[in-house]
């Protein structure tokens, strides 16, 4: 089977086993776009630490799960997303003010609404969690 979405299937990946009360993930292929949405994850203290395993292919990244995630998703396609658009695509895609993020992609890295918005900036969506 051909994947379309790496990011897509490390999402429900990592959603599935913390449905099913898992303590750790393995996610295969690894990607840079991957690493940075974890770290955007682990900075709001969603998901532990994880560690990147080079097998010398396309890595693995194996992640430490905390119980916090209640959804996490891709959004395809990637939406140009201006910086007065960002509250109605929170509004869209969150369950309430507060709680949970949107992960953007912009000129200035991959980063969350709230410090696209500090930074003024708008990008290309890439994903949410709550």
């Amino acid at each position: 089977m051909v994947r379309m979405s790496v990011l897509a299937d490390c999402l429900k990946s990592i959603s599935n086993a913390e449905k099913r009360g898992k303590r750790q993930v393995l996610i295969r292929p690894c990607s840079k776009v991957i690493v940075k949405f974890l770290q955007t994850m682990q900075k709001h203290g969603y998901i532990g630490e994880f560690e990147i395993v080079d097998d010398h292919r396309s890595g693995k990244i194996v992640v430490e799960l905390t119980g916090r995630i209640n959804k996490c998703g891709v959004i395809s396609p990637r939406f140009d997303v201006e910086l007065k658009d960002v509250e109605s695509w929170v509004n869209n895609l969150l369950p309430s003010r507060q709680f949970g993020h949107l992960v953007l992609s912009t000129t200035f890295g991959i980063m969350d609404h709230e410090e696209a918005r500090r930074k003024r900036t708008g990008g290309k969506i890439l994903g949410f969690f709550y």
